[in-house]
C-alpha cells in the first residue's frame, strides 16, 4: 500500500467517526519508582518576571531525577539534540511567552503513545498549562483524527492559543540498549516503544518475502495498530539500511505523524484561534533513576488562517 493511499484511508476512518473526543481532564499519575516524578499546576500568567518563571518551573522538576554525565553521553549519542525534559519545557515555555502564551490563554494537546511513560512529558508541561487534549495513540499517532481536532479547538480559550506536542517515543535503558526500558515495579527490562517495534517486525516480514500483504478492510478490534504497521510500510528499506534499526526507528515513525498531523491541522485550520503551535520529535524514555529526554526536530507557529509565520526549532534547540 503506497503511503498516501495509507494516509487517505486512516484520514477518511477517523474522520467518519461520529462522536468528537472530550478533553483529559483526569491527571494520571506519573510512574512511581523511589523517587516520584511530579508536576505542579504553575500557571504562568502575564505579568510574571523572569525569576518568578524560573521559580516555577524549577518547582516543575524538583522531584525529577538528576541528570547522570555518563548516560546523557549515551543518550545523545545515539540522539544529536536530545534534551532532558526539564530542558525542553523550560526553553519551549520561553519561546512561547515570547508569543503571548501563558497559563491561563493556552490549552495543552498532545499525541504521544498510550504507555504510561508517555505522561511523563504530559505531566512536566501540565505544570505549564494545565490539563492536556489528547489526540494520540498507539505509537503517539493521531488517531483522533479530523473529529478529534475540531473537538479540541473548540476547547482553545477565546483569543487563546494551542500548543500541540507530538511524535513516537523510544526507550533507551541503562545500558545503552536502544528500544528496552526499566519500568518501575518489573524486573524484565521491556520493550518501548512495543507498538513500534511490532510494526517493525510487520514490516521487515514483509520486505522479506514471510509475510504477504493485505489490502482487506481491517478489524477493528486492533484498528490502531494495524493503521501503526501501514503508515512506517513505506520506510521499509530506509529501516532495513539503517546501521541501527531501533535508533531509525523513531525518526521514521515521526515523519510519517508529521505528515498525517500535519494534513489534519489543515483540515481543521478554521478553528484554529490566535495561534496555533506544533511542538514534534522523539520523546526518549528513561530508567526510574534518570531523566527523560526529548528530540525536537519541528517547532512551528501559525496564525488564525493556518499559515506557518514562524519557525521556533533554533529556540529549543541544543547547544551542542
Amino acid at each position: 500500500m503506497k503511503f498516501c493511499a495509507a494516509i487517505v484511508f486512516l484520514s477518511a476512518s477517523l474522520a467518519s467517526t461520529a462522536f468528537a473526543f472530550a478533553p483529559n481532564r483526569i491527571r494520571i499519575p506519573a510512574r512511581t519508582s523511589t523517587r516520584t516524578r511530579t508536576g505542579t499546576s504553575l500557571k504562568i500568567v502575564v505579568g510574571d518576571t523572569a525569576e518568578e518563571f524560573a521559580l516555577r518551573v524549577d518547582a516543575t522538576f524538583e522531584k525529577a531525577p538528576a541528570k547522570d554525565e555518563a548516560f546523557d553521553e549515551i543518550v545523545r549519542g545515539y540522539f544529536p539534540g536530545a534534551l532532558t525534559n526539564q530542558e525542553l519545557v523550560t526553553s519551549a515555555v520561553n519561546v512561547l511567552a515570547s508569543k503571548g502564551y501563558n497559563g491561563e490563554n493556552t490549552l495543552l494537546a498532545t499525541s504521544l503513545c498510550c504507555d504510561e511513560l508517555a505522561r511523563q512529558l504530559e505531566t512536566d508541561f501540565n505544570g505549564v498549562y494545565g490539563q492536556n487534549f489528547n489526540l494520540g495513540g498507539l505509537a503517539g499517532f493521531p488517531f483522533a483524527g479530523n473529529t478529534g481536532f475540531g473537538a479540541m479547538a473548540g476547547h482553545i480559550p477565546d483569543d487563546g492559543y494551542c500548543l500541540i506536542v507530538y511524535g513516537p517515543h523510544v526507550g533507551v535503558a541503562a545500558d545503552g540498549t536502544v528500544g528496552k526500558v526499566e519500568r518501575s515495579g518489573i524486573q524484565l527490562v521491556d520493550t518501548c516503544c512495543g507498538s513500534a517495534v511490532a510494526a517493525s517486525g510487520y514490516v521487515e516480514s514483509i520486505m522479506d518475502g514471510s509475510k504477504i500483504l493485505s489490502t482487506g478492510i481491517q478489524s477493528f478490534s486492533n484498528f490502531q495498530q494495524q493503521g501503526v504497521q501501514e503508515l512506517i510500510l513505506p520506510h521499509g528499506k530506509r529501516l532495513a539500511d539503517a546501521e541501527n534499526r531501533m535508533v531509525e526507528l523513531p525518526y521514521a515513525l515521526f515523519d510519517s505523524q508529521h505528515m498525517l498531523l500535519n494534513e489534519i491541522v489543515a483540515g481543521g485550520s478554521t478553528g484554529i484561534k490566535r495561534g496555533l503551535a506544533m511542538l514534534g520529535g522523539i520523546q526518549i524514555n528513561t530508567g526510574p533513576d534518570t531523566p527523560d529526554y526529548f528530540v525536537p526536530l519541528s517547532f512551528e507557529y501559525m496564525n488564525y488562517r493556518g499559515d506557518v509565520v514562524d519557525d521556533l526549532l533554533s529556540g529549543v534547540a541544543s547547544a551542542e
